[in-house]
């Protein structure tokens, strides 16, 4: 059988096409494709490699732009592999000359990956010293990136530093509420004592008239962190969440929550997050124990939120919902605090696993009373919580 006329890939591939007795090339090529694909990371079953391999039975190599959308459609799963697929696919189909073998192509394809690890003295771009020519395909991955999506559960000790400097930068705003306090305005209603002072100047007439407008202030946010065995995995990266709200926000309360309430506000403001973790733990006397939401915010209601604390703020929760109490004692608890707050928001860092719905009895009894259900399984979950605490 004769070669098909026109361009053929120019890649480990040499000149000869699928589509007659020499055809197990396409095999061996999509084969060494995928292989590189997984040492880059990205996910290529066998079965997908498979059928790429009948889709270049089926198209040949001939075609560049066949072949492309051939992978792509096959061996890519996530969006966020296009990238890194596009350029393991120009190096390995398009970097070689066309007499090249398989073998060879696939052997000297070098994959360099550098890790950002955000330090100043690293990536100066210095050679590696290894002295090889050959097509190279550099990448560069960020550790702290990789950490926004990575759930808190699988955290390493480490890791958990590099999310403290992540959740070091968010930024809690909220929403404003009017306060009692007057300040100048343009258009709300006319200031009298700066209108008459004014017009001592123009003979008594009032020519320029100033206005007053009520000013505003930051709400207060008050945070409720389960700290019981079953929120341990999550506890350890969320309390470092809390800190930063703590430390980089006016007007913030900090309460652990398990089988007892334990105010942490001052233990978490100050600036050292190691020294303000240390006193926090230290305080919080009941860690990776029990669950008494219930019995909790009965305490916080009666003794902080109801007489104050909580009235007009923004309250949030962050818990799995498990709870030892009743759960009618919980619903009680939450319709009184819900009556006072300006929002309430429950932070649960299960709601993310597929399938989930809030069956826990203590979750089933607060969510009817809670504004916003979010995730909070990691740092981008926070981001989100960020933006809807400021919405």
């Amino acid at each position: 059988m004769t070669p098909p006329a026109g361009p053929v890939a120019t890649g480990p591939g040499s000149d000869v096409p699928v589509g007659y007795p020499g055809a197990d090339t396409a095999e061996r090529m999509a084969v060494g494709f995928g292989r590189l694909l997984r040492e880059l990371g990205i996910a290529t079953p066998v079965g997908n490699v498979l059928l790429f391999v009948e889709a270049l039975t089926v198209l040949g190599l001939g075609d560049r732009d066949r072949v492309y959308w051939a992978g792509r459609s096959t061996l890519v799963r996530r969006p966020e592999d296009i990238g890194l697929f596009d350029r393991a696919f120009a190096v390995f189909w398009e970097g070689r000359g066309r007499h090249d073998s398989i073998e060879e192509a696939v052997e000297e394809v070098r994959i360099t990956l550098q890790l950002d690890t955000d330090d100043d003295d690293a990536g100066d771009g210095s050679d590696d010293g290894t002295g090889d020519d050959g097509e190279s395909i550099s990448l560069r991955f960020s550790a702290v990136e990789s950490l926004r999506h990575k759930d808190f559960a699988e955290y390493t000790p480490d890791e958990l530093v590099l999310a403290r400097r992540l959740m070091a930068d968010v930024r809690l705003v909220g929403t404003p509420r009017t306060s009692f306090r007057l300040s100048k305005g343009r258009n709300h209603r006319t200031d009298l004592r700066r209108t008459v002072r004014e017009s001592l100047r123009t003979d008594g007439e009032p020519v320029r008239r100033r206005y007053i407008d009520p000013d505003e202030r930051l709400r207060r946010l008050v945070l409720l962190l389960d700290v019981s065995g079953s929120m341990e995995p999550y506890a350890r990266a969320l309390v470092r969440f809390v800190h930063a709200a703590v430390a980089g926000r006016q007007k913030v309360e900090a309460f652990a929550i398990g089988t007892r309430l334990t105010r942490i506000t001052r233990e978490l403001s100050r600036r050292d997050p190691d020294q303000a973790l240390t006193l926090a733990a230290e305080s919080v006397l009941d860690w990776s124990g029990g669950t008494r939401l219930g019995e909790c915010l009965r305490g916080f209601n009666d003794e902080w939120g109801v007489r104050g604390l909580a009235r007009g703020a923004i309250v949030v929760i962050l818990s799995d919902g498990w709870d030892r109490g009743a759960p009618e004692q919980l619903a009680e608890q939450m319709e009184r605090l819900h009556r006072v707050t300006h929002k309430v928001v429950w932070v649960n860092p299960l709601k993310v696993t597929p399938g989930y719905a809030p069956l826990a009895r203590g979750m089933a009894a607060a969510l009817p009373h809670v504004d916003d259900f979010v995730e909070g399984h990691s740092v981008a979950a926070m981001e989100e919580l960020v933006r809807v605490i400021g919405s």
